[in-house]
């Protein structure tokens, strides 16, 4: 309960004697780049494949000669959409993103340079961590919906390569009974991840004490807690907006 009170204080923190909004303005866009397009790589990568052995899997477990193979891509697509694309990913980005804030906080603290800012009268939790949620809540949404569709190809690709599906059935399985309230319950939790990872990722080092040994283990900790935050809140998001 401590560390919870200690971490609702940190965030209210980040609103009370902010600077002036145009400052926010480059900070943010810096911040953009750096959780966002500098994470395009690894999204990519991972959302092939995750689509490509999720159609190969679900073709390899429906068997039966009386279900149609356009419910393999159907399954693959409530897959991806609810759960692969916003929460999987989301467990990439606390260890790209997450262990990258946290280190970065870290070395600032154990090397005064926080402590700089204070001295000149500057909110530095509101200074340094404000932009970084801020970019995390505009871009971790927009890589949700990218991870979502690469991983829709992946499987498109990886299916009509291997024969399981034709590319027929598979676009077909796509567009069947599809549900538009499970695309905006993706965009939910991808808010609600993006702001758990880069708002746990900052306390974790903001308040690293020692030296360089604690920065890394204040990433480890960002990284474990950030993982940790996105199962929690999987759970009770399923809970409050399906259950």
């Amino acid at each position: 309960m401590r560390s919870l009170g200690k971490f609702l204080i940190f965030i209210a923190r980040l609103v009370i004697r902010r600077e002036k909004f145009v400052t926010y303005i480059q900070l943010t866009i810096d911040e953009c780049i750096k959780v966002g397009y500098n994470s395009l790589f690894i999204v990519t990568i991972v959302s092939v494949f995750m689509g490509a052995v999720t159609t190969i899997q679900t073709a390899y477990n429906l068997v039966s000669p009386f279900i149609p193979d356009y419910v393999i891509s159907l399954v693959a697509r409530d897959m991806v959409v609810l759960e692969l694309a916003p929460t999987v990913m989301a467990i990439v980005y606390a260890g790209k993103v997450g262990s990258n804030i946290a280190g970065e906080l870290g070395t600032m603290r154990i090397t005064e340079q926080i402590d700089a800012l204070e001295v000149m009268g500057i909110n530095s939790t509101s200074y340094l961590v404000l932009p970084k949620i801020i970019a995390s809540l505009i871009m971790y949404p927009m890589l949700v919906v990218l991870s979502a569709f690469l991983a829709l190809y992946g499987g498109f690709v990886a299916g009509t390569i291997t024969g399981v599906i034709s590319a027929a059935d598979y676009t077909f399985g796509i567009r069947a009974d599809f549900i538009e309230f499970n695309v905006f319950f993706a965009l939910i939790k991808a808010f609600v991840y993006g702001f758990l990872v880069a708002a746990i990722s900052a306390y974790k080092g903001f308040y690293t004490v020692g030296g360089a040994l604690e920065v890394g283990r204040s990433s480890t900790a960002a990284v474990t807690s950030s993982c940790i935050a996105i199962l929690l809140a999987d759970y009770f998001l399923a809970q409050l907006l399906l259950g």
